[in-house]
């Protein structure tokens, strides 16, 4: 699957997903469309090409005005950056968000500027978000539904990676949209990768949110980073990965100490896809280890 293409999920033919092509990279960033009654994006990518999510309503035959609903897994600007350019190009959609989150969406100000810190060197592939009308802006917490007519969307509150992070669990075909709790995957190369950025990472946390995950006892797991992949074995597999990465940089820092030392001895053990991009898989392993280091120094 190339940058722009579009794909749908295999359990159900009447979800869609695009590569956004986020950090010019394949297989990074995916956005998906539930064609229902109330046609719905679930995630928005970070601004930069969402032209290409106007490509994916249109290659279901929705209009931007039928758009009914942006729901977003939580506000970090890899999830929500569009939402703004979206909401402006779809005028009836609602905006579903986390209520810890929601503040962020009508007033994008603070969150820009932290995003700049939290992904050093990557923020040159962003754009600067644009507000969402705060009428259009529909808070949700903890076990609250959206109703698209088939579908349901069920938000589960996830706050191991943010405090504003939720996944939707869809009961009616057994699956659920991750968003970050359950990690990056890599369809080409079948691997799961830890996700840890700064500064709300919390491992106990994280842990708790797979296991949450886990209870739900999906058959597939549609993933924002990177596209929908059966359940099978993954979510456990991401629990250890996550425990081992932390592990990793805490042995790093204790040989090293400077952080540039730890980044540099971890990128040499990555197994990054060929697919990304190299400004990313540098970028990655950065944020991730300074996400590691703040959670370990509180």
């Amino acid at each position: 699957m190339a940058i722009g293409d579009v794909s749908t999920v295999p359990v159900d033919g009447s979800i869609r997903y695009v590569d956004t092509g986020m950090y010019d990279s394949a297989e990074y960033g995916s956005v998906y469309l539930i064609d229902d009654d109330r046609p719905t994006l679930v995630d928005t990518g970070i601004g930069t090409n969402y032209e290409r999510i106007i490509d994916l309503l249109d290659s279901a035959g929705i209009e931007p005005d039928e758009l009914s609903a942006i729901a977003l897994t939580h506000v970090h600007l890899d999830h929500a950056g569009g939402a703004g350019f979206l909401a402006e190009a779809c005028p009836n959609a609602e905006v579903y968000v986390h209520e810890i989150g929601a503040p962020h969406l009508a007033d994008p100000e603070r969150l820009w500027e932290g995003t700049k810190g939290a992904v050093g060197d990557q923020i040159v592939f962003y754009t600067e978000p644009k507000p969402v009308p705060g009428d259009r802006i529909e808070r949700i917490t903890d076990g609250d539904e959206i109703d698209l007519g088939t579908h349901t969307l069920r938000a589960h509150h996830a706050p191991g990676h943010a405090p504003h992070q939720v996944v939707f669990e869809v009961p009616e075909i057994d699956s659920v949209f991750t968003g970050d709790a359950a990690g990056v995957y890599t369809p080409s190369i079948d691997r799961i990768h830890a996700t840890s950025p700064p500064p709300q990472f919390d491992l106990e946390g994280a842990i708790e949110d797979v296991a949450m995950i886990q209870d739900l006892e999906p058959e597939t797991l549609l993933y924002a980073h990177f596209g929908p992949a059966p359940a099978d074995g993954r979510l456990s597999a991401y629990a250890d990965r996550l425990e081992s990465w932390v592990a990793d940089v805490r042995d790093a820092r204790d040989r090293f100490g400077e952080t540039d030392e730890i980044v540099e001895h971890l990128l040499e053990r990555e197994d990054a896809p060929d697919v990304w991009d190299e400004r990313k898989v540098r970028g990655e392993v950065a944020m991730n280890v300074r996400g590691v280091l703040t959670y370990l120094d509180d």
